[in-house]
């Protein structure tokens, strides 16, 4: 497949643009086997990508050396339901699990991704709309 040169720096450009540098880590929230090689393309030595959907269509053959080698890691979640979820915060409640959450409002989206690029930003970045 011919990448295209990638999204803009603080962009998330398309399924299927490679980033300009090789990422860290990769979510595929999508049931979209394909996107998959493609991902795993897009991370750097020793990363890793998770497959977030509860379903995938089937993978497509991969070549060990592109989307594997040097130590990537791919890697499934275990479903959970909705009652989970109530569970888990249920749960949290009671031990008083507070999160740590920055906001930032969407057009400074640019400015929350260089402090989590730089380590500036901790606990749970969130874009809003406005």
């Amino acid at each position: 497949m011919t990448w295209p040169g990638g999204p803009a720096p603080g962009s998330s450009g398309g399924a299927t643009d490679r980033p300009p540098e090789p990422v860290d880590a990769a979510i595929v929230f999508a049931p979209a086997g394909e996107l998959v090689p493609l991902a795993l393309q897009a991370t750097e030595r020793g990363g890793t990508v998770v497959l977030a959907g509860i379903h995938m269509s089937d993978l497509p053959t991969m070549s060990y050396t592109e989307h594997l080698f040097y130590e990537r890691d791919l890697r499934t979640v275990t479903a959970n339901t909705r009652a989970d979820g109530a569970a888990f915060l249920r749960l949290a409640r009671t031990l008083r699990i507070v999160p740590e959450v920055t906001r930032y409002p969407f057009d400074r989206t640019d400015e929350a991704l260089a402090d989590l690029r730089s380590g500036a930003a901790s606990g749970s970045l969130v874009v809003t709309p406005g």
